[in-house]
């Protein structure tokens, strides 16, 4: 199996793992004389299945993340790369919202200067965000052709 298939796969059973919490929810508690629409304890089971295997191939991405590389770097320090980038644009990206509204300010009303320069950093800010994308594909492509150890 590829690692983006065990990715798929992943996602696939946390989505049943919140499918299967509703429809326990749904059942565990029941008006007085009414029967629950499923057996909880079959539900119950069927969750733990669910928890055990997300477990193990939880474990299996993360260890194959941690030992493949590419040009000397591991997917994991790929991964942790991208999330920082991704939060340094979200970052950037709201300073320069707030940095640029324009204040509408009369007579009697403080006048705010900028103390950066808008258009140098949102050049950073593109620059960050090409870099994420950039590493975002890379990652995306090493998944496809990497097996799931």
């Amino acid at each position: 199996m590829k690692l983006s298939e065990a990715l798929s796969l992943r996602a696939d059973l946390q989505r049943k793992i919140g499918q299967l919490k509703r429809r326990l929810c749904s059942c565990v508690k029941v008006q007085e004389g009414n029967d629950p629409i499923e057996d909880p304890v079959e539900l119950r089971k069927e969750l733990d299945r669910c928890f055990e295997q997300l477990e193990e191939l939880v474990y299996r991405i993360n260890y194959t993340n941690l030992v493949t590389e590419r040009n000397g770097v591991s997917i994991t320090k790929m991964i942790a790369q991208r999330d920082t980038l991704t939060l340094r644009v979200a970052v950037m990206r709201e300073v320069l919202k707030y940095a640029s509204d324009i204040e509408r300010y009369g007579r009697n009303e403080f006048r705010y200067l900028r103390m950066i320069d808008v258009a140098k950093m949102q050049q950073e800010t593109d620059e960050c965000a090409n870099r994420r994308r950039k590493l975002d594909m890379e990652i995306q492509g090493i998944n496809w052709t990497v097996d799931l150890l």
